[in-house]
């Protein structure tokens, strides 16, 4: 499996990533491993995504990194988990499978 994912960041802003290990992946931001968003810890958590292969889930980062997939993320996800739906914790990591 590969996941696609959202990361809320201390100065509010949205980091999406893809990984095959969200565990890993996740403390390793948490931790500050990670490049691109050790100056914006603490992070969490707030939305992913399992794909099957590893060129879905790329291309599902690359759209949501594009200007409509900002949009639909935006719309989407993020409106959706404002309106109640679940907010991912570390808890809910342990049926993720690397």
């Amino acid at each position: 499996m590969y996941y696609v994912y959202l990361l809320k960041l201390s100065n509010s802003s949205i980091y999406t990533g893809c990984t095959p290990d969200l565990k890993r992946r996740l403390e390793e931001h948490q931790i500050g491993k990670a490049e691109s968003t050790k100056n914006l810890r603490p992070v969490m958590l707030i939305w992913y995504c399992a794909f099957p292969s590893r060129i879905q889930a790329r291309q599902f980062e690359t759209y949501l990194k594009s200007g409509s997939g900002q949009a639909f993320r935006n719309k989407r996800l993020i409106e959706n988990l404002r309106r109640g739906g679940r907010v991912v914790d570390g808890n809910s990591l342990e049926n993720c499978r690397s």
